[in-house]
């Protein structure tokens, strides 16, 4: 491991806290969206970030891109701590960190034109002049597969797969070396899923760049992803690259949320069950360890005693007690 570079992205015991304070009649309990993450991406890697809604992704990769503030830990990108910078920091480091949302159609302007949206990084940097720009956005467009009348269409005249390729194209525009990717093609249709993951997968082999790759559908994310990180109510609680994670999952969490998937080419767990029951409130998180409440093989020990994300062989982590046990019975 000595000789490995440094992590393009290195995320230590982040934390995004919510409330907490008082009003007028009673005092506000703590909600612990996020709650000591830790991530590392390299250069040109896709890391998976997996769970049910509500468990801390978005709000994780919002804080990575700074559109949310970390109540603790830290965030060092290109050796470079982003925790405290500055708005104007935060606006000059975007041009390398980027971040593509759900809803495509939301993240356009409906009054500007496709063409002026994909430009409008380009200007707002100052990059170029008018001339480089504009055939800079004829290179963009070629790159995501877009037709160059398309330049002079409004959002409602395109598609949502062509919306969201004209996103990628804005968020391409900086050349950035990271982009945060929240639920990318949640909101298409399959078909046009397969072909925007596709489209991600050619620009990361000829681009180098690297995704952090948020959702909650496994099937996309095993198709895009080289390693796999598992939150539950705002904790990792598995770790680890993506085949070995599907083929044989460690922790029960990630047992479930596969076998509740259908027609998953990977190998089904033999232990495993469906998920039961809604995950608990942040505001009021369980004792001990946080999914004790809805696992099958819990033992009092997971609701007196909080597990710590341990490593295991493989470059594997795991947040259970009994992980080895489960494993060896499987």
């Amino acid at each position: 491991m000595s000789g490995l570079p440094e992590p393009l992205l290195r995320v230590s015991k982040l934390r995004r806290h919510f409330g907490g304070g008082r009003s007028f009649f009673r005092s506000q309990r703590t909600i612990r969206a996020v709650e000591d993450v830790s991530l590392t991406l390299r250069v040109g890697e896709t890391l998976g970030l997996v769970g049910e809604s509500g468990c801390g992704k978005s709000t994780t990769g919002r804080m990575i891109v700074g559109l949310e503030r970390p109540s603790g830990g830290e965030i060092v990108f290109k050796g470079r701590d982003l925790t405290g910078l500055s708005p104007g920091d935060w606006q000059r480091q975007r041009r390398d960190i980027q971040m593509i949302f759900q809803n495509p159609q939301s993240a356009l302007d409906p009054r500007l034109s496709i063409g002026r949206q994909i430009r409008e990084p380009l200007d707002l940097h100052e990059i170029g002049d008018r001339a480089g720009r504009d055939a800079e956005v004829a290179r963009l467009m070629q790159a995501v597969a877009l037709p160059p009348e398309a330049a002079g269409h409004f959002p409602h005249q395109i598609s949502g797969g062509q919306a969201q390729r004209v996103v990628i194209a804005r968020a391409l525009a900086m050349k950035p070396s990271l982009i945060v990717c929240d639920e990318p093609v949640s909101a298409l249709d399959v078909s046009v899923q397969s072909k925007v993951t596709e489209l991600l997968q050619d620009l990361q082999e000829r681009l180098d760049i690297a995704y952090l790759f948020i959702s909650h559908d496994l099937r996309v994310v095993k198709k895009l992803s080289h390693r796999i990180a598992v939150m539950y109510l705002g904790q990792i609680v598995e770790e680890g690259p993506t085949d070995p994670v599907y083929r044989q999952p460690l922790h029960p969490y990630t047992m479930a949320l596969l076998a509740a998937i259908p027609d998953l080419s990977a190998p089904r767990p033999a232990r495993s069950a469906r998920l039961a029951g809604d995950p608990p409130s942040p505001a009021k998180p369980p004792p001990g360890c946080h999914f004790h409440t809805r696992c099958p093989y819990a033992r009092p020990r997971c609701s007196a005693e909080m597990p710590v994300l341990r490593e295991v062989e493989g470059g594997r982590s795991v947040r259970c007690h009994f992980a080895e046990e489960l494993r060896a019975a499987s």
